[in-house]
């Protein structure tokens, strides 16, 4: 081993231990390992950032914004509308829901694909009675298979598809993927299917209704002098609310704090920590002439007419609110939106609204004006679980981002155009036709995830320069020598799907992509199949909430446990791993 080669395996070894550890956010410590090997000399200081301007960047960059113009042209309401009469059992709910999310992933983002139908997929097991927890894990996985079917599924398969331009001299085309993609995709949605049946559903959010709530939310409310409710106890209040209101602590006029008993008496200006469910605290709000904290400070618009409404939105993994507090943020002044409780599935919280700390997976009430109620959770990377009549005030452009996604996806299958142009001239047709506005495009664009591929692609490219790849590819062609050639592709694989829940799926690849195509050569294999072993398994992260975006946007909606995932994951997770090296196995033969 050299000694640059030992510079680049500290580097990673330090950054993957910081990405296990979580104490840093990836991008960051994406953006300090490429730092690193920049100081260290093994990435040149003149092509420190070339990676911003690598074709697989600007191509994630785009589909995400050609994603969220699709979202908001409100097609999937449409889709929706005339397949509610054969929604009424669960299996075809899977089957419909799931198969449609694998449709569109194919086509945009798949995370942006399941956010698009979430929503939808609630009220339609709403009204039909069904456990969102039957639902929404099924679809988040169709996601994920989905996003094999096309090279603009997933962010893995725009960067193998540049691992092999690198390697080959060509890239995977539009479609390369599919005849991969499209048969695990069915399989898989004939297994989800069916084995829905190995959640638990009962005693978690047992239907949709009660998946909206989650838990009881946290909330806080003054007590005005005029409310009835003054010179009762908090006994009282309990009793009166029909134990739906628990008082978790009490703060007087004066600023004392305190856990009160039962007995206290209640005086005008105390402000009430309440933990209760949203209908009985509208109820009491209602009747007992309390007033919901910060309700009357929400700063509004301009306007004569200006409607204030209220709406529940589960907090993103990609969300501004992560890790943060409201004080920090400065939900009023900043959004124009105010917190008015919050609920977090499994955990009680226990400090007041302006200091609690935000997590993925987190249920906000929130009040705001509401023609920019959704322009204001979409500035917060926060997904609206329930489907509202809201006034959003813009006309919606529902074809253009359709046929600006064909014509692209049309002039990259025949090259007439590079990926990387095509998509981001789709982009400049989608901003000139209104389908979506300039700030809305830099604001869908999830900018970790660029930081991070921007990062780690000359860190990638340092370990193969450095011979790096080399090494670790002849290390693992003496161990598994002798070893059959479609069991060295599933060993592939197994290893890059073990390696995804640790890493970002995108890290994976860039890590995994350089070491199978220097193993294959290695044993003198084709590169090929092995460049789709780590694009399949970096994308099939079935076991984790953690791995893959999806998996963790209906964590809290689905009322999902860390230990549920494996149920129904690892079943899926055989299913593709079989099937998936038999199929690669046979499409792209192991033999140059």
């Amino acid at each position: 081993m050299t000694g640059e080669q030992a510079i680049v395996f500290s580097i990673l070894g330090v950054a993957l231990v910081l990405f296990v550890w979580e104490r840093l956010r990836y991008d960051l410590v994406a953006l300090l390992a490429l730092l690193a090997s920049v100081i260290l000399g093994v990435v040149p200081a003149d092509s420190a950032f070339s990676g911003f301007a690598d074709p697989a960047v600007i191509t994630v960059a785009a589909v995400l914004v050609i994603s969220r113009a699709i979202r908001n042209s409100g097609l999937i309401e449409r889709v929706l509308r005339p397949l509610d009469p054969w929604l009424g059992r669960v299996d075809l709910q899977v089957l419909l829901l799931g198969g449609l999310v694998a449709l569109f992933s194919a086509f945009m983002n798949n995370v942006g694909a399941l956010a698009v139908f979430l929503p939808a997929a609630l009220e339609v097991a709403r009204r039909h009675g069904t456990p969102a927890a039957a639902v929404l894990m099924p679809m988040a996985f169709a996601s994920l298979l989905g996003g094999l079917i096309t090279l603009i599924g997933t962010p893995p398969n725009i960067l193998i598809s540049a691992v092999r331009r690198d390697t080959l001299g060509e890239p995977f085309g539009m479609f390369s993927f599919a005849p991969i993609g499209v048969p695990l995709t069915l399989a898989g949605l004939a297994l989800l299917t069916v084995a829905w049946r190995l959640l638990p559903t009962k005693g978690r959010a047992g239907t949709a209704e009660e998946a909206f709530r989650i838990d009881d939310y946290l909330s806080e409310v003054t007590l005005p002098d005029s409310s009835p409710m003054v010179g009762r106890t908090v006994g009282d209040l309990e009793s009166m609310t029909e134990g739906t209101f628990r008082v978790l602590a009490l703060q007087r006029p004066n600023g004392r704090r305190a856990i009160p008993t039962r007995a206290w008496v209640l005086r005008g200006g105390d402000r009430l920590e309440l933990e209760t469910e949203p209908k009985a605290l509208e109820q009491a709000v209602a009747e007992y002439g309390l007033e919901l904290a910060g309700s009357k400070e929400l700063p509004l618009p301009p306007g004569d007419r200006v409607e204030v409404g209220v709406m529940e939105a589960i907090v993103g993994g990609e969300s501004p609110l992560v890790g943060r507090t409201p004080s920090e943020l400065g939900l009023r002044e900043r959004y124009g939106v105010n917190l008015l409780a919050v609920s977090r599935r499994g955990a009680r919280p226990v400090t007041r609204l302006k200091g609690f700390i935000f997590q993925t997976g987190d249920v906000l009430m929130l009040q705001g004006p509401v023609e920019r109620m959704r322009e204001q959770l979409s500035g917060l990377g926060a997904l609206p679980l329930a489907v509202r009549d809201l006034r959003v005030g813009a006309r919606r452009v529902v074809w253009l981002p359709i046929l600006a996604m064909v014509a692209a996806v049309t002039a990259t299958t025949f090259g007439l155009l590079p990926p990387s142009v095509a998509f981001m001239t789709a982009v400049a047709a989608l901003l000139l036709g209104g389908a979506i506005r300039l700030d809305e495009a830099y604001e869908s664009v999830s900018w970790p995830v660029i930081v991070l591929l921007g990062a780690l692609i000359p860190v990638s490219g340092a370990m193969q320069t450095t011979g790096g790849t080399d090494l670790i590819a002849g290390f693992l062609g003496q161990v598994t020598q002798g070893l059959a050639p479609v069991l060295a592709l599933g060993l592939v694989m197994l290893a890059t799907m073990l390696v995804t829940p640790v890493l970002n799926n995108a890290a994976t690849v860039l890590l995994m992509a350089p070491i199978a195509a220097g193993y294959a050569k290695g044993i003198g294999l084709a590169v090929d199949p092995f460049l789709m072993a780590v694009a399949v398994g970096a994308s099939s992260d079935f076991l984790t909430p953690i791995g893959h975006q999806s998996n963790t946007l209906v964590m809290g909606p689905g009322g999902y446990r860390f230990a549920d995932y494996p149920r129904l994951g690892l079943p899926l997770s055989v299913l593709v791993l079989t099937l998936g090296t038999l199929l690669i196995s046979w499409v792209w033969p192991v033999y140059p």
